[in-house]
């Protein structure tokens, strides 16, 4: 976290900080506002939004927290599958407003957000322990993460999804097969018997509207044949042959007179075009005897209609059965034939899709076994290093385990076949339980700090913050606390309100929270080495400062 900007905030009127990185202290009498300071950041980090926390006279309060996430950190992937626009390595200001009218209101660098989704990238950035503020590791949802980062699982979590999604794959083409065989199944003696008609019936290509003319034509065969019989005998009776050849002699006649055999002028051209009208009526009368020959001798019989018109009804009947129009019977027989054979060829598909699936069930068992395993071997280790964490915290007498539970097989997916959950013991004997229900409120944020410690560097919140983890302790305890701490801000930013010297003297800076009246109820001062030893002396000895105190002060600073 970069700064805090509190404006108008229960009892503070204006409030900028700006935490340093490594271990930083907050300490000040009871009532002075330090609880106020972390009320303020949680309503920043997403927290329940009241009218209550807006200061007495003021319109509005407001409480704006910014921080630097390195780049690839999760909460820029939540940022940009929500829409809102931030640049992963920018700055990421989270802001809430809560007015006198009207609803509170969330921003993510200044672009208007819901309040769930403010509170999931606060998630992301900052964890809160304490009495009354647990942390995440208290939520039984992220310990299976947790768990996975501290054995560094990341590898196996990717094989195990990838694998899943091989098998939900697997599954639903094998699902999918048996749904069409089902169906295919439910119509196949339709389809048996619609084939066997098609292929008694054997439609060709536009065979309907070939047969639709040959019977039009067909019906008028006896008008046809009447026709026929009239020019032959007309032909016949005539005797147009005999006749156009004595035209013909007498016009070549004319042609051949003395002066029109080759001659130009009007009479002979004209006794020449004569000769040649007649050769050509000749010719015509011939082609048109052949003519009436052939129509003679074609099949024009009443009895060919019959056959047409069953063919056509037949072909139009099973038009209308498959809906479709009878010139592409000859498609559909063949589509509905490649239909009954899948059908009837079908269970080896079916056959061939269960084994599949069968591969990928086997695939992904053996990564969620493998997953399993790394998680059981890793349990272990992490509940010897809570252990370790425990009794120096005055915890001697707890337990902590990791409870894996097997899933139920449809729950059981990409993130594995068991459930994870981090349970307690407070004395022998006395049985596990979760977390925030086994561990009293005094105990709590000093679990939250030996887990955190065993953890290490598990979840991505850049901000840790501990809410009087050293309450109702003093001495070895405290300094143990203080220990702890130091050692978590070698890699986060550690913020710490504590009453207890030891851990104050520990941190790398220190901050005083005081009531005041003209800095709007709370004013907060970051001590030098000078005032840091007076408020470690007023923390050792109480109102009234001594110099055993002061010297005590000194020497834990010097320790530290």
């Amino acid at each position: 976290m970069l700064s805090l900007s509190i404006r108008d905030f229960v009892l503070i009127s204006r409030l900028d900080l700006s935490p340093g990185e490594g271990f930083t202290a907050l300490t000040g009498e009871t009532g002075a506002g330090k609880s106020i300071i972390l009320d303020a950041l949680s309503l920043a980090l997403g927290g329940q939004a009241d009218r209550s926390v807006i200061r007495h006279g003021a319109a509005q309060a407001s409480v704006a927290a910014e921080f630097a996430p390195p780049s690839g950190h999760p909460v820029w992937a939540l940022l940009a599958a929500q829409g809102v626009a931030a640049g992963d390595g920018e700055t990421l200001t989270l802001k809430r407003l809560v007015r006198s009218e009207g609803p509170a209101r969330a921003f993510i660098n200044d672009q208007p957000v819901g309040a769930a989704l403010l509170a999931e990238a606060g998630e992301l950035l900052v964890e809160v322990h304490g009495q009354h503020a647990a942390s995440s590791l208290m939520r039984p949802a992220t310990h299976r993460k947790l768990l996975d980062q501290f054995a560094g699982n990341e590898a196996l979590l990717v094989t195990c999804a990838a694998t899943h999604a091989a098998r939900m794959d697997a599954r639903a083409a094998r699902e999918a097969l048996e749904g069409e065989a089902q169906a295919a199944a439910e119509a196949l003696a339709w389809l048996q018997e619609t084939v066997a008609e098609l292929a008694k019936l054997s439609p060709q290509a536009g065979e309907a509207t070939r047969l639709t003319a040959e019977r039009a034509q067909l019906m008028q065969s006896e008008r046809v044949l009447e026709a026929v019989a009239e020019a032959t005998s007309a032909l016949s009776a005539a005797d147009a042959e005999t006749a156009l050849s004595k035209a013909s002699r007498a016009a070549e006649r004319i042609c051949r007179l003395p002066g029109f055999d080759g001659a130009e002028g009007p009479l002979p051209e004209a006794a020449k075009a004569a000769c040649e009208a007649i050769e050509r009526a000749m010719i015509e009368l011939r082609e048109a005897e052949s003519a009436i020959a052939r129509l003679e001798r074609m099949p024009v019989d009443a009895g060919d209609l019959e056959g047409v018109e069953g063919r056509l009804f037949g072909l139009r009947a099973m038009g209308r059965k498959l809906n479709c129009d009878p010139d592409t019977l000859n498609l559909q027989w063949t589509a509905l034939a490649e239909r009954l054979e899948l059908v009837e060829a079908g269970e080896a598909g079916i056959a061939a899709a269960r084994k599949v699936e069968r591969a990928a069930e086997a695939r992904w068992h053996s990564a969620a076994h493998a997953l399993s395993e790394a998680r059981r071997a890793a349990a272990g280790r992490l509940e010897s290093a809570i252990g370790v964490e425990l009794a120096p915290l005055k915890l001697g007498r707890a337990t902590i385990r990791v409870a894996l539970t097997p899933l139920p097989p449809e729950e059981a997916g990409a993130m594995g076949a068991e459930r994870a959950e981090f349970e307690a013991e407070t004395n022998p004997g006395a049985g596990f339980g979760p977390l925030r229900k086994v561990a009293s409120g005094g105990e709590l944020a000093r679990v939250s700090l030996a887990l955190k410690c065993a953890l290490a560097e598990a979840g991505s919140a850049g901000t840790l913050i501990f809410d009087e983890a050293d309450q109702g302790v003093g001495g070895a305890v405290a300094a143990a606390i203080g220990e702890r701490l130091v050692r978590l801000s070698a890699s986060r930013q550690v913020l710490a309100v504590t009453h207890s010297p030891q851990v104050a003297a520990a941190a790398d800076m220190h901050w005083l929270v005081e009531k005041s009246a003209k800095a709007g109820g709370t004013r907060l001062t970051t001590l030098d080495a000078g005032t840091r030893q007076e408020e470690i002396a007023r923390m050792l000895s109480g109102a009234e400062i001594t110099d055993e105190a002061r010297a005590a002060a000194g020497r834990l600073l010097e320790d530290a």
